[in-house]
């Protein structure tokens, strides 16, 4: 496999540059650091930072850093299998499951995350800082968070479906009796 179609099965997106200055005793020495996002769009995602003295090699660096660090993020039907938080310095982000056909409700780095991963119907909501390095790492920290059905009762060490079935005829024996008893126990009106 050559280097061009490695590059190809990913998508990548810039999320942000930013032109940053050192002080030095001579003036500012400008460089440029750079957010990107890559995605296989299939449940595939990866964020990387670059920083270099010109734009160009300052994304080609974040972007083999994306391509190194893929995560893959559990879908349930086009959509993240529940709510949940992820948080990174002063920001906060919401990823909510959605509907089919509702489409991708984000902004900013979130929509760059979530397109690059395939997520098709999505709401979102950037809470606090909206620096967009903090926003993509928040939005990671909210995708490490994501579990399935099937890897929580993984985790747990139970089926819910085989404990359902048998759960329910048991209980309601056992309730029956519960109030049977507690209904011999209490005294008529007049016995007292």
């Amino acid at each position: 496999m050559n280097m061009m179609n490695r590059e190809s099965e990913f998508a990548e997106s810039v999320v942000h540059i930013n032109r940053v200055a050192k002080v030095v005793k001579g003036g500012k020495n400008f460089s440029f650091s750079a957010v990107v996002v890559a995605g296989d769009g299939s449940g595939k995602v990866g964020y990387g930072t670059g920083k270099a003295r010109e734009v160009p090699p300052a994304i080609q660096k974040a972007s083999e850093q994306a391509r190194k660090e893929m995560i893959s993020i559990p879908l349930v039907g086009g959509t993240v299998p529940h709510l949940v938080w992820g948080r990174w310095g002063a920001t906060r982000v919401l990823l909510r499951p959605a509907s089919p056909g509702t489409g991708v409700i984000a902004g900013g780095g979130v929509r760059a995350v979530m397109e690059s991963a395939g997520v098709a119907d999505v709401l979102t909501k950037i809470v606090g800082s909206r620096n967009p390095f903090n926003v993509v790492r928040a939005t990671f920290d909210a995708i490490d968070r994501l579990m399935t059905k099937s890897q929580v009762q993984r985790l747990r060490g139970v089926d819910v479906e085989a404990d359902a079935e048998n759960a329910q005829p048991e209980a309601i024996p056992e309730a029956a009796e519960a109030a049977e008893a507690a209904e011999a126990e209490v005294p008529e009106k007049g016995e007292n």
